[in-house]
């Protein structure tokens, strides 16, 4: 009978509006939530008339359909804590409850949040205050990162960084440019050796010492423009690692500058690079000093011994002062005597459909039918947006819009309702026409 179909109509009417009030009301409640993504009720009609042109039609109704809007962004909120994290286009975080850490970390404990304000715990696990756990690849010791699986979370690990953490540097690339005096290989000088001592950072983050000499070679006439040099290491007891002999260009074009560079004892000179592989106590340890024709490195000019540049590598140990994210999602530790070190590398995911994944509590989310299998991007990669440290995503809640669509729901659901009462009084007639 078509006047009960009208009935379930209105029926149906008032339970979609009363899903689009239940969104509206969630996004109004969310305005002030950082990450919330707003939802949207759409409406889609039921049609069971039959064939067209009978004379008889009966009201189908109508259903709600409500969709979470994950691919929309809000605007970044700047904020004082380094590690309060958004992403600036496109991807998503990769974090897990801190309930399930202990039993390790499976593909179904992945969520994605698009900003969280991560912090250390007591065992220095970078976590959200409502448990959220930040989830990386942990770099290898020289600060690379390993290469892992992209489709699985196999190689993801919780971020962790304790505070009171030391750390220091070894020294591993020297670069030395000392002036040597022109007048000293000239026939009558002394022939005095000019030293040097370059400190150096070993394994352990202690001082050590490269003990430098420079020998002329002084001829009984004339002069040689000829070195030789002696490196010794302080870690070794004093020990011989290198010995060179250097010959110095006096001609117009390259006057002062290394002419040729030959190796009696120690590490190979490479004439490419201008530089010597040395062995120190700790390791291999590269000096740079010229190439030939190069004014950078070693020079013999006038008649001074001046070291002019000598720099370094490495630090001693030293105290974590601030951790932070980079724009390529890389965790990076400073410390105080200025050296970083790189922890982590924070991927981004991504999904073929962001708008079907699985909504949960707290701004997160997870792979669902819908929303396709998952991917893990270096952030800036592919489809992925830059990491933003120092930042919050806001809600996506558009607070006038939600009062005028509150409106129109709210005067949808009051003509609803006055269809069923209509049809409650034709009824009422009809019941009426036995009297």
């Amino acid at each position: 009978m078509t006047i009960s179909s009208s009935l379930s109509a209105g029926v149906a009417g008032l339970n979609a509006n009363a899903t689009r009030l239940a969104t509206i009301s969630d996004n109004i409640a969310n305005s002030a939530t950082f990450g919330y993504k707003r939802a949207t009720t759409s409406f889609e009609t039921m049609v069971i008339t039959p064939n067209p042109g009978s004379g008889i039609y009966s009201a189908g109704g109508v259903r709600a359909a409500s969709t979470r809007l994950v691919d929309e962004r809000g605007a970044l909120v700047s904020t004082s804590n380094a590690l309060d994290l958004a992403v600036s286009g496109r991807g998503m975080f990769p974090v897990t409850s801190a309930v399930g850490i202990g039993e390790g970390i499976s593909d179904r404990a992945l969520m994605m949040t698009t900003t969280g304000s991560f912090n250390p715990d007591a065992n220095g696990v970078l976590r959200t205050a409502s448990g959220l756990v930040l989830l990386g690849w942990a770099a290898n010791a020289d600060g690379t990162i390993p290469v892992l699986p992209r489709d699985t979370i196999a190689g993801l690990t919780p971020v962790i960084v304790n505070t009171n953490q030391q750390a220091g540097d070894p020294t591993t690339l020297l670069r030395l440019g000392v002036n040597l005096p022109a007048t000293a290989t000239e026939a009558g000088a002394s022939g005095t050796a000019l030293p040097l001592s370059v400190e150096y950072f070993g394994n352990l983050g202690t001082s050590e010492a490269l003990n430098i000499t420079f020998t002329p070679n002084v001829p009984a006439t004339g002069a040689t423009n000829e070195w030789n040099l002696q490196i010794r290491d302080s870690a070794q007891g004093g020990a011989l690692v290198g010995e060179y002999t250097l010959v110095f260009d006096d001609t117009r074009g390259n006057g002062g500058t290394l002419s040729s560079v030959t190796a009696i004892s120690g590490g190979a000179y490479n004439a490419t690079t201008g530089e010597l592989d040395l062995t120190v106590a700790g390791g291999p340890l590269t000096m740079v000093i010229g190439r030939s024709g190069d004014p950078n490195g070693l020079t013999q000019l006038s008649d001074s011994f001046a070291p002019t540049t000598i720099t370094k590598d490495g630090s001693p140990v030293g105290n974590l002062t601030v951790v932070e994210v980079d724009e390529d999602g890389y965790l990076n530790a400073t410390y105080d005597t200025g050296f970083t070190r790189r922890l982590y590398q924070i991927p981004l995911v991504d999904v073929p459909n962001l708008n079907g994944l699985k909504a949960l509590n707290n701004q997160t989310y997870q792979v669902s039918p819908s929303s396709g299998s998952f991917f893990l991007w270096d952030a800036g990669d592919g489809p992925t947006g830059a990491v933003v440290g120092y930042a919050r995503e806001g809600s996506t809640t558009d607070v006038a819009g939600e009062l005028t669509n509150l409106i129109q729901t709210q005067r949808a659901y009051s003509s609803n309702a006055k269809v069923i009462q209509t049809v409650d009084e034709m009824l009422q007639e009809t019941t009426n026409i036995k009297r």
